[in-house]
């Protein structure tokens, strides 16, 4: 493995004053009494608990970057010269512009997607809120699901309760929504998630009922960390507002010696954090047909980077309970509000994870029982890495979960937004040289305005953005899947993948590169 610096990231703004280190600790390897720092212990000493997240907190987006034995660049795809599978082998149909990157999902109410991604639940947090406009009209016009996160109406300030203290009133969840549903065209849907606090605030009620949102996601965990979601809060009395709701509030706002160093100053900011779940099987199928009996159509269930105990009770329940899709979230993830180190060392990498999931959901078919619809997530960003985890879930994996990889495009659409107003010294090199103005930048502005008319003028920026992202991941797996001949994402196999280490074989089960097609070849040979 690379040389991690487990005491010193850029995540942090931290760094180690020595060019030696000690690879366990990240402690330089001479540490001088008198040292002005900056590593994390260094810099703990004087801010303690903020060294726990990445920062500006709010403002990023940070990827764990534990570099694992086994990872997904361990697997090549393969390309043929024979055969075509889901078109004529004619050379004059079978290009690549003609592949149908087009996926569903679900039991009886399937849902479509153009391309088969969609985003990572988008909840609580700043990026999510500040940049909802981008994110939402983005995959709406993509054809892609959405997925509106934990906790959107908990900390919505405008929120009311009715006499039974469910939602009543949730401004922000409605605006979240509608912003998406306005452009929605039929491929994808907008995705509502569940956590503890969400049920027990009874924003199920609230969206299916008020918003008519048709999915709900119930939620486990995620591939980040192995805790609840959390924010920071720069107000005392935002703090104090939300520990009132009922959420966990770290340091609590009521003790009068943290009122004191946040009025004083030292202490910056207050923690909102959500409650672990605690699943069991009665419990879950009783909340499965609660959902149903309220009017949802669709019920997902996402989980996290666990071992492969509750692997399976997540995939044997969501067979049992007749569950539309299963997310499958790997370590080590990226978000803007996981704890760092959490983020890099805990749970079950994207991989082995995602190789432990085919193994069960085999055997569960072999023993004559429905396999759920599944997505994999947990580091993929680009169009080889989607052909790979379709490839290594084959048949059963039908879409891939990308969280930072559709989040970026939005936010740096917006931003283009903000520099051709000319704000922070207007367009840099970067971005003017395709242009000065927006439909020079983006080259999907003309595409985008014959498919909606005049209106694309109104788009957000970063929408476009995404759509340009999205276009590109659509174009590059077209590319991917003609070569190995498949035209429709049903004919991907694990076939179409090999292992380029014997590590990766035994871990994964597909075959190493010098075993992979040997009988075909040897019979070719011998013939």
């Amino acid at each position: 493995m690379n040389l991690q610096r487990p005491n010193a990231n850029d995540v942090l703004q931290t760094k180690n004053r020595s060019r030696n280190v000690a690879p366990q600790s990240g402690l330089c390897s001479r540490c001088i009494d008198g040292c002005k720092g900056n590593c994390d212990t260094f810099r703990a000493t004087f801010r303690g608990r903020e060294l726990l997240y990445p920062e500006p907190f709010g403002y990023v987006t940070a990827g764990a970057d534990k570099d694992y034995p086994v990872d997904y660049s361990h697997l090549n795809i393969m390309g043929y010269a024979l055969g075509a599978k889901g078109i004529d082998a004619d050379p004059d149909k079978a290009t690549f512009p003609a592949v149908n990157t087009e996926t569903e999902f679900g039991t009886k109410d399937k849902i479509k997607m153009r391309v088969p991604i969609f985003t990572g639940a988008l909840g609580s947090t700043d990026i999510a809120r500040r940049n909802w406009e981008h994110f939402a009209v983005g995959a709406a016009i993509s054809g892609i699901c959405l997925v509106c996160g934990e906790n959107v109406c908990g900390i919505d300030p405008e929120l009311e309760f009715n006499g039974n203290g469910l939602v009543k009133k949730s401004p922000e969840m409605k605006r979240r929504v509608e912003t998406y549903r306005r452009y929605h065209d039929g491929y994808g849907d907008i995705l509502v998630q569940m956590n503890v606090e969400d049920t027990r605030n009874g924003v199920a009620e609230y969206v299916l009922d008020q918003l008519g949102v048709e999915t709900i996601e119930l939620k486990w965990g995620q591939g980040a960390k192995c805790i609840g979601g959390e924010i920071k809060v720069n107000s005392l009395q935002r703090a104090l507002d939300l520990k009132s709701r009922g959420y966990i509030v770290t340091p609590d706002p009521e003790m009068p010696a943290y009122q004191a160093a946040f009025k004083a100053g030292p202490l910056k900011q207050f923690e909102r954090h959500s409650r672990l779940g605690f699943i069991d099987q009665e419990g879950f199928m009783k909340e499965v047909e609660r959902i149903r009996a309220l009017g949802a159509k669709r019920i997902t269930l996402k989980t996290g980077a666990y071992p492969m105990r509750e692997l399976a009770m997540a995939i044997r329940w969501s067979s049992d309970a007749g569950i539309d899709l299963l997310t499958i979230d790997g370590a080590p993830g990226g978000t803007g509000m996981s704890p760092w180190r959490m983020m890099c060392e805990w749970g079950i990498p994207s991989i082995y994870l995602h190789s432990m999931a085919y193994e069960l959901c085999d055997r569960l078919r072999e023993k004559g029982r429905p396999v759920p619809d599944i997505a994999f997530a947990g580091g993929f960003s680009a169009e080889d890495h989607v052909f790979k985890a379709l490839a290594l879930g084959a048949p059963y994996c039908k879409a891939v979960c990308m969280g930072r990889a559709l989040m970026i495009p939005g936010m740096v659409g917006k931003n283009c937004e903000r520099w051709l107003r000319g704000e922070e010294g207007g367009l840099p090199s970067t971005v003017s040289r395709f242009g000065d103005t927006k439909e020079e930048i983006f080259m999907n502005y003309e595409v985008l305005k014959e498919k909606i008319g005049s209106e694309v003028d109104d788009l957000p920026l970063g929408a476009i953005g995404i759509y340009s992202a999205v276009d590109k991941i659509k174009v590059g797996l077209q590319q991917i899947m003609a070569g190995s001949r498949n035209w429709q994402v049903p004919y991907i196999s694990r076939q179409d993948i090999f292992s380029l280490t014997e590590e990766c074989a035994k871990v994964t089960q597909i075959p190493y590169v010098m075993d992979a097609y040997r009988e075909e070849a040897l019979a070719v040979i011998d013939g």
